[in-house]
């Protein structure tokens, strides 16, 4: 297999790592900088910062090269993904595995600065980065791996800046596995007639006519646990409003959804940026400013 990269795919390169769509790094970096400022009681220490926003960066695009990999049979068959470098073969498997180690590789790089909880923890976020892609052959729950995937940079955060994962972690990290099978099932919703022609399963697959009430039940949990995390740490009310407003953004996501547009879907799905940098703002003005 030849390990090598071609100055002039590097447009593909970066198309392969979704340069052009950072929705993805911005929904993993929230919940990361949510655990960040509870652990630290504050602004964490400034190299930790840095470890952590450069390797959700580099573990998110590496995730998506390993997804067009595993899917570069199917994405040319569906509509959304067709123009994928992979799907139109203006790049071979290969370069996209060697894109997937160099990325990993800088990641490891990085938190083999931090302390060796940390490191170990890191091992279990690879794995799960690299489950992902291959989860919709074999499970009706790919978005529930992403979830557990996405939610992992929270124990790692409180390893990195307490050296212990206390059982409060728990509560935030089942929390936003919730928020992410839920907003990875509405856009699994705008795939869901492709992927059925494929023979892939998803959530969105799974939950048929009660996709919406059984999304809407999720979120609802992943806000329930997430007033439980403000109750215990008796967060001030900045944080409070920051999760009002997230709890009707939420809301909106569901309405705009209610014909089950595909468009909506996915406008619904992005819209979840706002809910995590709301509830993130929350967060820092509570240790800023106080009670």
């Amino acid at each position: 297999m030849k390990l090598i990269l071609k100055k002039e795919h590097w447009p593909y390169y970066a198309q392969l790592m979704r340069l052009n769509r950072p929705i993805g790094t911005y929904l993993l970096l929230w919940p990361t900088l949510w655990a960040l400022w509870i652990a630290a009681e504050g602004i964490p220490n400034w190299w930790v910062l840095v470890v952590f926003c450069l390797g959700v960066f580099l573990m998110r695009s590496a995730g998506c090269v390993i997804n067009d990999y595993a899917d570069r049979d199917f994405d040319a068959h569906v509509e959304r993904t067709k123009q994928r470098p992979l799907a139109q073969n203006r790049i071979t498997s290969n370069e996209a595995l060697t894109v997937f180690l160099v990325l990993v590789l800088v990641a490891l790089g990085l938190v083999l600065t931090l302390n060796w909880l940390t490191i170990g923890l890191s091992v279990v976020a690879l794995m799960l980065a690299a489950m992902y892609p291959f989860m919709k052959r074999y499970t009706y729950y790919p978005q529930a791996v992403l979830g557990a995937a996405f939610s992992w940079g929270i124990p790692m955060a409180f390893a990195a800046i307490t050296g212990e994962v206390p059982n409060l972690v728990w509560l935030i990290y089942i929390s936003t596995l919730l928020w992410v099978l839920a907003y990875d099932t509405l856009y699994g919703m705008v795939d869901r007639d492709d992927d059925l022609k494929l023979g892939l399963k998803s959530t969105a697959i799974l939950f048929g006519d009660m996709d919406l009430m059984l999304v809407g039940m999720i979120q609802g949990m992943f806000l329930l646990g997430m007033l439980l995390v403000g109750q215990q740490l008796e967060l001030s009310w900045y944080y409070f409003l920051g999760w009002g407003i997230a709890t009707g953004l939420i809301v909106r996501q569901m309405w705009r959804c209610r014909k089950r547009h595909p468009k909506e879907c996915f406008n619904a799905f992005l819209n979840n940026n706002y809910v995590g940098l709301v509830l993130f703002l929350g967060l820092v003005f509570h240790y800023w400013l106080g009670g």
